[in-house]
């Protein structure tokens, strides 16, 4: 069989029935076999299920954003198929499932596993329509559930894959369908060996393009996104973007690793370690070029390249028997960090005090206060932004370090970072 490709095709690409109809035409003239396009939840889905998940936390009725939601996916089927198409049974099922599944008391200790529960609901929708419109316009593909070869341990909302195990199930399993007509799946989703439902963690769709191109033994991966290619910084922050026609692996790791929001940081490295190029390109023009990323060698890009990352926290630990902070103190708090599944994005430390500045998750922010109240004084702000200048000048350095109210500041030979309060 011939090497099959990946498309990862994103929210925003499917965000309505424009989006949909566009997605069908792009893969016009280039859907073939074997072909896995995978797919994340329609527009701001994931969103809307997690505000689901907050009102029921706090005890307030949830059935009318349910309904809205529902409406909102019956509303794009309307503008695709014609009245009394199965696909809105189909729709109206997985909501009947969604509901059931709401009717389970939520608690803080169960929060992680209930929001894997409920948050893959958005995956299983978009598919099901996207699946049944390719079908209505001729382009032939086979529905399949991601949950059935990307398996992962239990760690709930970040999820490990298995990839010894999931190479097996995508060998044994999606290959024989794959040899028939191309598949339309789900990203962001997984499962334990059990059967229970995982995900991969925030924006994991691009991941799961990059899982299933490795056990596959792919030969490309595209990402369908809503800019030309990998650019130096957010179009839609800064007027003046560069576009990379081509980076290495490094240089793209490097980039996802402080934060850039057009790769997920998980999906560089086994397309890496398995030389699988990786194309980032625009559905909004999709005969232009975009990025390549690959095996290139290239030396380091002289560009300043801008990562923003909003909803940031800013935690200080400092000492209180006037010791000076040594390796345990940084031990104890990393080792908190990991128990809670929190990534420090930016760490500093002085003579008496650890600053890490980390995402602003639910419950996490709470539970790392009061375990390390007992241990060190401990100060936060919140509602803050994380600047990082890749390859700075002193030009753009300035540009970030006027006119803001700067808490912390970093820099290194090629990286200038700063915490900010959130313009």
């Amino acid at each position: 069989m011939t090497k099959a490709i990946v498309y990862k095709f994103g929210g925003a690409s499917v965000k309505d029935a424009a989006a949909i109809k566009n997605l069908s035409n792009i893969l016009f003239n280039r859907l073939r076999s074997p072909m896995v396009i995978v797919v994340s939840a329609i527009g701001k889905t994931t969103n809307a299920l997690e505000e689901i998940l907050r009102l029921k936390y706090d005890g307030v009725d949830f059935y009318s954003n349910i309904t809205i939601l529902r409406k909102n996916h019956l509303a794009i089927c309307q503008e695709l198929f014609e009245e009394g198409d199965l696909v809105f049974g189909m729709v109206e099922n997985i909501f009947l499932q969604l509901a059931r599944v709401l009717e389970v008391p939520l608690t803080k200790e169960n929060y992680d596993e209930y929001y894997d529960r409920v948050v893959g609901f958005g995956e299983l929708l978009s598919t099901k329509i996207i699946h049944a419109y390719l079908c209505h316009r001729q382009q032939y593909c086979i529905w399949q559930d991601a949950r059935d070869f990307i398996l992962t341990d239990d760690n709930f909302r970040f999820a490990k894959v298995d990839w010894e195990q999931t190479a097996r199930q995508c060998q044994q399993k999606l290959v024989p369908v794959l040899k028939q007509l191309p598949v339309v799946t789900q990203g962001f989703v997984g499962s334990t060996k059990d059967g229970q439902p995982t995900t991969l963690g925030r924006e994991g769709s691009d991941f799961s393009a990059a899982i299933f191109a490795k056990s596959l033994g792919a030969e490309s991966v595209t990402i369908w996104k809503d800019v030309p290619g990998v650019l130096n910084a957010d179009p839609k922050r800064f007027e003046e973007t560069v576009k990379f026609d081509r980076l290495d692996y490094k240089e793209a790791a490097e980039m996802t690793f402080y934060g850039a929001s057009v790769i997920h940081p998980r999906t560089i490295k086994p397309l890496a370690n398995a030389k699988i190029p990786l194309f980032v390109r625009s559905f909004l023009q999709p005969e232009e070029q975009g990025t390549v990323i690959g095996d290139f060698g290239e030396g380091s890009i002289n560009v300043p390249t801008i990562v923003v990352k909003d909803r940031q926290v800013l935690v200080t630990f400092e000492v209180t028997d006037f010791t000076f902070i040594n390796e345990s103190h940084m031990h104890q708090v990393y080792a908190e960090l990991d128990r809670l599944k929190l990534r420090a994005n930016l760490i500093q430390s002085s003579a008496i005090t650890i600053s890490i500045c980390t995402d602003r998750e639910l419950f996490k922010l709470e539970q790392l206060l009061e375990e390390m109240k007992g241990i060190f004084k401990v100060k936060y702000n919140e509602g803050l932004q994380l600047v990082t200048v890749k390859n700075y000048d002193e030009r753009t350095k300035k540009r970030f370090l006027d006119h803001r109210e700067i808490l912390l500041e970093q820099t290194t030979r090629s990286t200038f970072q700063v915490v900010c309060r959130q313009a």
